[in-house]
């Protein structure tokens, strides 16, 4: 058999994997286009490995590294997919972004005021319910 016929087969399934992890909103199919390009890669590890005739078949073991860290992977991402949607409501992609810290969303700026009350002496509050927006944390609205 010709290395070039296993060759395009994995090219393909990893163009294809390729597009539902960069199109996909939906991180349970991200996981399994993830896993369609590992498999790729384990066809290529293996056509190489027959093709080259390798006495320690090299290819072959490492195809069985990658297969469990393939299982390990999917593991743990089910894992974070099913806390996450059970936390949201969701396993949108788009809108996990909103649970990123970043420094430009820590603090609120200078002119954002506070309910009468809410200020203490340690959060960031003047005494007079104005926030003078150095140690208030912003909070990420659902």
């Amino acid at each position: 058999m010709h290395l070039a016929y296993p060759a395009v087969l994995a090219a393909l399934l990893f163009c294809i994997g390729l597009y539902g992890v960069l199109a996909r909103r939906n991180a349970i199919l991200v996981l399994m286009s993830v896993e369609l390009m590992l498999n790729a890669v384990n066809l290529n590890l293996v056509a190489f490995d027959v093709w080259l005739r390798d006495t320690l078949h090299s290819g072959q073991a490492l195809t069985l590294f990658t297969i469990a860290i393939a299982a390990a992977e999917i593991g743990i991402g089910l894992a974070i997919v099913l806390a996450v949607y059970r936390n949201r409501g969701s396993s949108d992609i788009d809108r996990l972004r909103d649970t990123a810290e970043t420094d430009d969303a820590e603090t609120l700026p200078d002119d954002a005021e506070t309910l009468p009350g809410e200020g203490d002496k340690n959060d960031g509050s003047d005494g007079n319910g104005r926030n003078t927006g150095k140690t208030k944390k912003a909070e990420a609205t659902t």
